[in-house]
């Protein structure tokens, strides 16, 4: 089994519970206007690897890995693109006694197979705006699949994290995050929220791939609207960090 990635990382903390070992996939059909990974929009600026080459980097990090409680986490890009590919990972590095992790927009969420979730003890779900309107603009795509594939997830009982990324006059109003808080809390399968202030970061990279940055001009959130926001979760009796 073959599939197209960009990259592959060790992280922590950030992308599930402990040291990971992150693979970035190639492909995504939004077009976030924050996006940190613009190198893995397109399938064809990717290269191709194989299963089981994916494996053997693993297997060098294996110890390691379980040691520091960590795991696999398959994101992107848009894993869920390459269902077959992300599928077999996964189902490998749970037979291996490694956790697993799925980082996903949940737009493509029907791609994914229950065997697929049977082998994810974690989904990352990022829900950028509970907006359909301004999900559109942050995005390019539909809510819809995103909060339908939340419902899936939380009627299998697969553990997610939610991520919503903070931006000032994108999805900072009271009333929208109130909204997705509420539809969160009712899912049951939540652990926590990750509130993450919208950054910067990735504007050199932009500019080395010559496209535009379209948040080139937004300021990160003060630390009073992210301990706003924060506490909107947190009153709806969620863990927001």
């Amino acid at each position: 089994m073959n599939g197209t990635i960009s990259h592959w990382d060790l992280s922590t903390g950030v992308d599930g519970p402990g040291t990971r070992f992150v693979l970035f996939t190639c492909g995504c059909p939004l077009r976030c206007r924050y996006c940190q990974n613009p190198e893995t929009w397109r399938m064809r600026d990717g290269r191709t690897v194989s299963a089981d080459e994916v494996m053997a980097e693993i297997a060098k990090y294996h110890r390691f890995i379980q040691v520091a409680g960590g795991g696999v986490t398959i994101s992107g890009g848009e894993p869920l693109l390459q269902p077959a590919f992300t599928g077999e990972l996964l189902a490998r590095c749970h037979a291996d006694g490694l956790h697993t992790a799925l980082d996903t927009s949940g737009a493509l969420g029907y791609r994914a197979s229950d065997a697929l979730l049977a082998d994810t003890d974690l989904v990352l779900l990022d829900i950028k705006s509970y907006d359909p309107a301004g999900y559109r603009t942050l995005t390019g795509g539909e809510l819809g699949p995103t909060l339908r594939f939340a419902r899936r997830l939380a009627r299998r009982d697969v553990p997610t994290w939610i991520r919503f990324v903070l931006v000032p006059g994108y999805t900072d109003d009271p009333a929208m995050i109130d909204g997705l808080a509420c539809f969160v809390a009712t899912l049951g399968n939540v652990e926590h929220v990750d509130v993450l202030p919208f950054h910067r970061l990735a504007l050199d990279k932009y500019r080395e791939l010559g496209i535009r940055y379209p948040l080139a001009e937004v300021e990160p959130p003060a630390a009073e609207l992210v301990e706003r926001v924060r506490g909107q979760f947190q009153e709806h009796g969620l863990t927001a960090v």
